[in-house]
């Protein structure tokens, strides 16, 4: 039995959300919480948000035991990117890229010995 949850169109790039992920990967579900709570970047906050509505889909959907619970899969991909420009000096301009991500976590119970 799995929850997942999927958030898109976030605006982070995916490389920097891919750090925060590849930090809980594989860790109990309390562990990746509170790492997330005290990681000083952007993408922690919104990881995190995506973590607890998986929790909370195990929760309520699946009658899962949140207390066994881990994160078997989390995954950053690349959503559409926003192609914005920015005047430069003497009548040209460079090309500014706005990307966002699709950030998806799979939480699975760990099996009982």
């Amino acid at each position: 039995m799995e929850a997942r949850a999927v958030a898109r169109f976030v605006r982070i790039s995916p490389r920097k959300a891919r750090q925060v992920i590849d930090v809980i990967r594989g860790k109990d579900l309390d562990e990746a919480l509170a790492i997330l709570k005290f990681m000083p970047k952007k993408g922690a906050v919104l990881i995190e948000k995506v973590v607890r509505s998986a929790a909370a889909n195990a929760e309520n959907n699946f009658d899962m035991d949140v207390n066994n619970l881990y994160i078997a899969e989390a995954k950053v991909d690349e959503g559409p990117t926003m192609k914005r420009w920015m005047p430069r000096a003497r009548g040209r301009a460079d090309r500014i890229l706005k990307r966002s991500s699709h950030i998806s976590i799979v939480l699975k119970e760990k099996k009982e010995v």
